[in-house]
């Protein structure tokens, strides 16, 4: 079972060319493949990156960094156990759904920190993500559709709706019904607040409500991309300004599912995001990276200019 693990190359140092690296370095790539996991949830694919949003999550709050380390362990491992890819693995491919399953089982249990008994939702909660994973891949890639976080919403709203709000051992606190009251209803809107709004936006992700870790979280973003950062800024911008694209379906989610106390969860970016891919007009089509060639946004922009010069050398011709 670990003759798959120690295999993994370290940022695709090692070639076949090359020893097959030692038991004793297992540790370390277990590590990267971690961090890798941590930054996948917000697109970023940098172990650097992901020590630091890990860094953040320990800030907020140390209890929800553990659970969403353990959900992380437990996906990957679950993979390593059924034989997936081990390139996939060792990428974080699998990791990421685990965690997020994770942090949002500490966010809503109303049992408060440190409740050891929430590590048995956590730890099947990281493994039914990868079995959904292994399930929506072949019908995903026919498409050419990533299967982003259709396993994390999937298992926690069947999570959230098997346990309740009065659950003796896992009770959670309920979603917030649609017409009830927010805390602050304020009409009009400063510039430090909407600055403020999207940073914490971004830190949302990873379910941090402090200013602090949420800049951390934005930090590691730029630090992997720029573009990736800005757009990130923007799109939390734009939900805070208006409610648009697919901050309307988060709306319409909310208000659906709130009736029988359940989060819409990030159902709206997921769907939005599939349908977007989903259209197969002529210039968005044109402009449509394969999945398995997608990398950093500046990389792809690189790797558009390359093609577009191969193709017209080819026209020339």
């Amino acid at each position: 079972m670990f003759v798959c693990p120690i295999q993994w190359a370290l940022d695709d140092e090692i070639t076949q060319d090359e020893p097959v690296p030692p038991d004793k370095f297992f540790p370390l790539q277990l590590a990267e493949c971690c961090l890798r996991g941590i930054s996948r949830v917000i697109l970023v694919n940098n172990p650097l990156s992901g020590a630091l949003i890990l860094s953040a999550l320990l800030l907020e709050s140390p209890w929800q960094a553990l659970l969403g380390i353990i959900g992380l362990l437990t996906s990957n491992f679950t993979a390593v156990m059924l034989g997936q890819d081990c390139e996939e693995v060792s990428s974080a491919l699998y990791g990421f759904n685990g965690m997020l399953v994770a942090l949002l089982m500490g966010v809503f249990s109303s049992s408060g920190e440190w409740y050891w008994w929430l590590l048995l939702p956590v730890c099947i909660g990281g493994a039914t993500t990868t079995f959904l994973w292994s399930g929506l891949a072949p019908i995903l890639d026919r498409w050419d559709l990533p299967v982003s976080v259709f396993p994390f919403n999937t298992v926690i709203l069947l999570y959230l709706a098997c346990t309740g709000t009065s659950n003796p051992y896992f009770p959670n606190y309920p979603a917030l019904q649609p017409g009830a009251p927010e805390s602050t209803n304020h009409t009009q809107l400063h510039v430090s607040q909407l600055l403020q709004g999207a940073v914490l936006g971004v830190g949302q992700i990873f379910a941090c409500q402090t200013i602090g870790s949420s800049l951390l979280i934005l930090v590691a973003v730029l630090l992997f991309s720029p573009v990736l950062a800005f757009h990130s800024l923007l799109g939390s911008v734009i939900g805070t300004v208006a409610a648009i694209l697919s901050s309307y379906l988060d709306i319409a989610l909310g208000n659906l599912l709130g009736f029988v106390g359940l989060p819409a969860t990030s159902w709206a970016a997921t769907l939005t995001g599939t349908l977007m891919l989903l259209l197969t007009g002529k210039n968005l089509k044109e402009y449509r990276i394969p999945r398995g060639q997608v990398t950093s946004p500046e990389k792809n922009f690189h790797s558009r200019i390359q093609w577009a010069e191969a193709n017209t050398n080819v026209d020339d011709v």
